[in-house]
């Protein structure tokens, strides 16, 4: 597809702003394909990288960004040179995403007084609410004329019951300070179940999901007919599944007991949980590539961090089959969902009773789009759905600014 002919769609740019890096994504709403794509790493950094992938192929710029203006120029200038820079005709808006929204269920539109909001938000997110708005604020100072808009990893959650998102503290105290379960990782659940709806060939409405988004950040989700009514993520990605680096879910007590019998102070014990916890503090390695390889090999710290995460994968999944009745689809989604066989067979493996299984055959064989992995006739069907959450970030923007719907499978690129 070329410059002029993208032009001539409706485009919304994507962008993803982290600390020191600036990823982005063009979608074409009128095909659901992605006509550019790219990321701008080490910003801030003596040598920055621009990798960018387009119509023309890929262009790797290497030099400093000294700050995210100067990265969000840079992609305007590679996205110029094939006619889809900001200035192209068909941008209909920029979708940003936003880790913390607080109780908001939807995204938003940007305005100041949403700014002010996000900003206030911080302290719950302090890692990544700032750079998502430096990343708006820049694309503001650009496109000042051009609708954006604010998708937020926390609103898919922000429909549990309170039942599910209150946690047993001293309310005054939780209410002063809005402690909840928030929940992450709101777009990928959201995009997923949707579309394991439609692998299902059945409306949203009608259908219950577990989703387990497993990357090195994991999270689980009970999806009731579209609505999230738990996740296991909670105030803080912290809680919840075995993760790359983080710890999941742990007694309470034991930050306190660190602190006084390890003479540990608060920032060591938060550094110990969310970067040396997990599957890197159980064996050293995070990657459940390597992880894999060293099982297959006999090595016994990877055995028993594969089980512990395995063991609390399969605990989620019984407790959401309990929170949702009815289980119509166990779906896997992100890096291990997508791509490890045998963390699927092993987190579902002895759940025959609740109608749970997995095809050896199918789970084993190559696949890169979103398929089925349960014997025919499963009473529960057990699926790998690639996750998109630039195209969900991309599909909310859209509907937001023009109330269309817009494509949302890929189409042509």
């Amino acid at each position: 597809m070329s410059g002029r002919e993208t032009a001539a769609r409706d485009l919304v740019l994507v962008l993803n702003s982290g600390s020191s890096s600036l990823k982005y994504q063009l979608v074409s709403m009128a095909t659901g394909g992605r006509p550019a794509a790219g990321i701008v790493g080490r910003i801030g950094e003596a040598e920055g990288r621009l990798a960018h992938s387009g119509p023309s192929g890929p262009v790797v710029r290497v030099e400093r960004f000294p700050d995210h203006g100067a990265a969000l120029r840079a992609v305007g200038e590679v996205l110029d040179a094939e006619g889809l820079g900001l200035g192209a005709p068909g941008l209909t808006a920029i979708g940003h995403r936003v880790v913390h929204g607080g109780d908001r269920t939807e995204p938003a539109l940007v305005d100041d007084a949403l700014l002010a909001e996000i900003e206030r938000l911080v302290p719950l997110a302090p890692l990544h609410n700032p750079a998502n708005l430096t990343g708006i604020r820049t694309a503001r100072a650009l496109r000042p004329d051009l609708p954006q808009a604010a998708v937020f990893d926390t609103a898919f959650h922000a429909t549990m019951p309170e039942a599910a998102a209150r946690y047993a503290l001293d309310t005054a105290t939780a209410d002063a300070y809005r402690i909840r379960r928030y929940g992450f990782h709101g777009t990928s659940h959201a995009y997923v179940s949707r579309e394991t709806a439609a692998l299902l060939g059945r409306a949203p409405a009608e259908v219950n999901v577990v989703v387990l988004h497993l990357g090195n950040g994991a999270s689980a989700s009970a999806v009731a007919g579209g609505r999230c009514v738990d996740t296991s993520m909670g105030f803080t990605p912290l809680e919840g599944l075995v993760m790359g680096t983080r710890s999941g879910d742990l007694d309470p007590a034991i930050v306190p007991y660190l602190i006084r019998e390890a003479g540990m102070g608060p920032d060591e014990v938060d550094e110990l949980l969310n970067r040396r916890s997990g599957l890197a503090g159980l064996c050293g390695d995070n990657d459940m590539r390597e992880i894999s390889r060293r099982v297959a090999d006999g090595d016994v710290r990877a055995t028993l961090a594969f089980d512990v995460y395995v063991h609390r994968l399969r605990k989620y999944v019984g407790a959401y089959c309990a929170v949702l009745g009815r289980v119509d689809a166990v779906v896997f989604t992100a890096g291990v969902g997508e791509n490890s066989a045998a963390v699927r067979a092993a987190a579902l493996h002895g759940l025959d009773g609740f109608g749970i299984a997995v095809d050896p055959a199918l789970n084993g064989a190559e696949g890169h789009g979103a398929r089925l992995i349960s014997p025919a006739g499963s009473r529960v069907a057990v699926a790998v759905v690639p996750t998109d959450e630039e195209r969900e970030i991309a599909r909310q923007t859209y509907q937001l600014v023009t109330g269309k719907g817009g494509t949302t499978s890929p189409g042509e690129e």
